[in-house]
């Protein structure tokens, strides 16, 4: 699973970390990870019917063995700013992991047999929607890069519906610890929690 380690942002970024501009986009960040984390339990509801398959269950590790079979990468690692990790390396580690969840929301929402899409497609709607605004981050601490494209994942392998669950089930677990690390990470640049600190 994502792993994360709180570290203050370099100094030589924290004149554009500070800048209105980029912690509005952090809030705007705040805002949209928050609303991911409180559907994630709702998308597993409609989607998931066998009883074994629990959003925050203990015995989620004996799935894994199911993941190469299915196509689902393992959940992409959050690294903490550090002297080898730069804030525009963060950042994109951030978009390709948001954009590789997008990719398997959109295998799960053309699974044939998904009664309710909705749910699927408004939480697809939200990562996309925070990968916006994480390059947008990029974009004030970069001007002149991008994003380097995201591999399209390979087809998910679902070729009944016990198998659609446990893909949904894994998906759903993996991006729930990414969102929350992503939290984290979030937390070492926003500024507006020291400002309430000092008033």
């Amino acid at each position: 699973m994502a792993t994360f380690a709180l570290s203050a942002p370099l100094p030589e970024r924290s004149a554009l970390v500070e800048g209105p501009e980029f912690q509005k986009i952090v809030q705007n960040c705040k805002q949209l990870t928050e609303k991911i984390l409180l559907s994630i339990p709702e998308t597993h509801k409609s989607c998931i019917k066998t009883e074994t398959l629990q959003l925050n269950s203990t015995d989620n590790a004996q799935f894994e063995i199911m993941r190469s079979r299915l196509g689902i990468p393992s959940a992409p690692h959050i690294k903490a700013l550090s002297e080898n990790v730069t804030l525009e390396d963060g950042l994109r580690q951030l978009y390709e992991g948001l954009q590789t969840y997008r990719a398997l929301l959109s295998s799960l929402k053309n699974y044939p047999r998904l009664a309710n899409k909705d749910r699927v497609t408004e939480l697809m709607a939200d990562v996309r929607d925070l990968a916006i605004q994480i390059k947008e981050m990029l974009k004030i601490v970069h001007p002149q890069g991008s994003p380097h494209p995201t591999k399209p994942s390979a087809p998910l392998n679902l070729p009944a519906d016990y198998e659609f669950q446990v893909a949904a089930h894994l998906t759903l677990v993996d991006l729930q610890s990414y969102v929350q690390d992503l939290v984290r990470f979030l937390r070492t640049l926003d500024r507006s929690t020291e400002v309430e600190t000092e008033s």
